[in-house]
């Protein structure tokens, strides 16, 4: 492994300032390594360091106008500051420059989404769980937008599918049953909004929602 290397690994494992140490061995031994620049710039941003990190990507970027990573790395900077439009354009740019992960079409399709653009969220975060099969929470938001985009029967699909992933997800069953209820199966909707609560004892819409369904289900008898 070379420092570069070294110091990605001992991020993971937790060690900021021994992989701090490497990085700037790696930067004094090849001051235009773009890399080491990219993975300080990392290494910034995951301690706070968001103004210092955007620094290093700079000059990664002077360094080196083709790394992807570093592209990435900054969006998640404007991303983390609610800068959603400026993480939109340099995750874009990431994406030019080669950089083909789930993770980059996730967090572009979450910056629009979280900007309520969803027809233009839609398209990269269907790339994501393309890329990604696993991903819940790309799965999950496609099929918000779906829903937003009137597919309800697609938007179904990927709640499933998210729920199958994580049997968990209370917002996903949430979800399927306001799905079911817009399908005026109120008896399904009820059962889904139970889960919810089961999993989420504090999830204030499903409780809403539950009360409704009920309501209907007694009209109805």
């Amino acid at each position: 492994m070379d420092k570069n290397e070294l110091a990605v690994k001992e991020m993971q494992e937790g060690n900021i300032e021994e992989a701090a140490k490497l990085l700037n061995e790696a930067i004094e031994e090849n001051p235009k390594d773009a890399i080491a620049y990219a993975n300080f710039g990392n290494l910034l941003s995951a301690v706070g360091e968001d103004d210092k990190a955007i620094v290093f990507y700079d000059k990664a970027v002077e360094m080196d106008e083709d790394l992807a990573t570093a592209y990435y790395g900054k969006g998640n900077v404007f991303y983390t500051q609610k800068k959603f439009t400026e993480a939109i354009d340099v995750y874009q740019e990431a994406i030019v420059k080669g950089l083909q992960q789930g993770d980059v079409y996730y967090m572009l399709g979450m910056s629009f989404y979280l900007l309520e653009d969803y027809r233009r969220a839609l398209p990269s975060l269907s790339r994501a769980v393309e890329l990604n099969e696993e991903d819940v929470d790309a799965r999950f938001h496609y099929g918000m937008c779906l829903a937003q985009a009137e597919e309800v029967d697609q938007a179904m699909i990927q709640f499933n599918r998210a729920i199958e992933i994580d049997d968990q997800y209370s917002d996903a069953y949430f979800n399927l049953g306001v799905a079911y209820a817009m399908k005026n199966d109120a008896e399904k909707a009820l059962e889904l909004f139970d889960k919810t609560l089961e999993i989420q004892p504090d999830h204030e819409l499903s409780a809403n929602a539950k009360i409704q369904m009920e309501e209907l289900l007694r009209q109805g008898e």
